[in-house]
């Protein structure tokens, strides 16, 4: 076994994503007798992601409830519920995106692909439904996009507002 994997497996947490378990577990005889001393950097580093990801979901939902709000006074029920129903599969694509991020580098080498289906299934599946439109699901599913880009613009002025001025 190589060392990217031994130091991958010593993460753990109460607010995992997914439902196997990240205890630490040794692998070989050696790697339960070295101790892992590095293992707090690790454990930190996912404290910050598993924080990333509750504040993102939770803005998700604050705009997904706005919005949806605002558009079902704007336009007619029907839009507001395909808005929903494309800010629901948002949600879904970010919580697999947040699975497989968590096993990155305990399971898996690379992220999959397979999210990607989810949205265009659910297109295909609005061009042949006469009841579901395309922009208004494929604009709730961008959805989370914008909770990226709050969150972005949130960091960069908290993080120059924080610097010191220069004369």
């Amino acid at each position: 076994m190589s060392s990217q994997y031994n130091l991958a497996v010593v993460v753990s947490s109460s607010v995992s994503l997914s439902d196997e378990s990240t205890e630490p577990r040794s692998t070989t005889p050696q790697d339960g007798q070295s101790g892992f001393e590095d293992t707090e950097p690790a454990n930190s580093s996912m404290q910050e992601f598993y924080q990333l990801y509750q504040e993102l979901l939770l803005t998700t939902l604050a705009l997904t409830g706005i919005i949806f709000i605002a558009v079902l006074f704007s336009y007619s029920l029907n839009i507001a519920l395909n808005y929903l129903i494309g800010a629901c599969t948002g949600v879904i694509y970010w919580r697999m995106l947040a699975k497989d991020v968590e096993r990155l580098g305990r399971e898996k080498q690379q992220l999959s692909k397979t999210r990607l289906a989810l949205l265009v299934g659910l297109i295909l599946l609005a061009s042949r439904w006469n009841q579901l439109q395309i922009l208004p699901i494929f604009l709730g599913f961008l959805t989370y996009k914008a909770a990226l880009i709050i969150y972005v613009i949130r960091v960069a002025i908290v993080s120059s507002s924080s610097q010191p001025r220069q004369p």
